[in-house]
């Protein structure tokens, strides 16, 4: 019979298999995405692993063998965001710094805000699951952690002794970013546009991430 051919055998075996994870890769996909959507639009603490399991029509155990609880599927859909942003935004502003010129530092401010612009749906949960769940903070450290190594010439440009405070400039660059950002654009609190903050901000960073010249 054909199925005790070993030579028939293997390829089922292999075309299962392989539909089998196609299936599961389905399925996480469709758990990022709902989780992604939820917790745009009710935040973070509200949504629970049954809210993400029930819209997307699966178990909670199926949800548990893809993720070991709600932060981690949080970490999961932020994970693509936070890597493009040290390649992308940080990785730039290694190249830039290395040019010296400040318009092309102003420019860079201008990309960087526009980051902010482009993922403001899912930062303020973010921010929440950092204020509220303490396993997720060694997520958010990590995303900072990040941003600096992908800077390794900026880094190389300060003397050794100095470049843990090299990565706490930038560090607080980052903090500055992201505090402008979400009170002007989020909360509304500070009434100052994207262009005139982009000058301002400019003026402050460009020095302060200059490598000081070993005497």
């Amino acid at each position: 019979m054909l199925d005790d051919d070993p030579g028939e055998t293997e390829p089922r075996a292999r075309d299962k298999g392989t539909l089998r994870d196609q299936q599961k890769a389905r399925t996480r996909a469709a758990l990022l995405a709902s989780a992604k959507r939820l917790f745009i639009e009710n935040g973070y603490a509200t949504v629970t692993v049954d809210d993400i399991t029930r819209e997307v029509g699966c178990s909670r155990a199926t949800f548990y063998l893809h993720f070991a609880n709600k932060s981690d599927v949080l970490a999961r859909v932020g994970a693509e965001t936070m890597q493009q942003r040290a390649r992308a935004v940080y990785g730039d502003l290694d190249d830039v710094l290395s040019g010296g010129r400040r318009d092309e530092f102003t420019a860079w401010v201008r990309r960087a805000l526009d980051w902010f612009v482009r993922n403001r749906d899912i930062l303020p949960t973010w921010d929440e699951a950092l204020a509220v769940e303490p396993s997720f903070r060694k997520v958010g450290r990590e995303s900072i952690i990040a941003l600096t190594d992908s800077m390794p010439e900026y880094l190389a440009r300060w003397p050794a002794g100095r470049r843990g405070e090299a990565r706490f400039r930038v560090e607080l660059l980052v903090a500055q970013l992201e505090r402008y950002f979400t009170r002007a654009h989020v909360q509304g609190t500070i009434e100052f546009d994207l262009e005139s903050a982009a000058e301002i901000l400019a003026d402050i960073w460009f020095p302060a991430l200059t490598a000081p010249t070993e005497s």
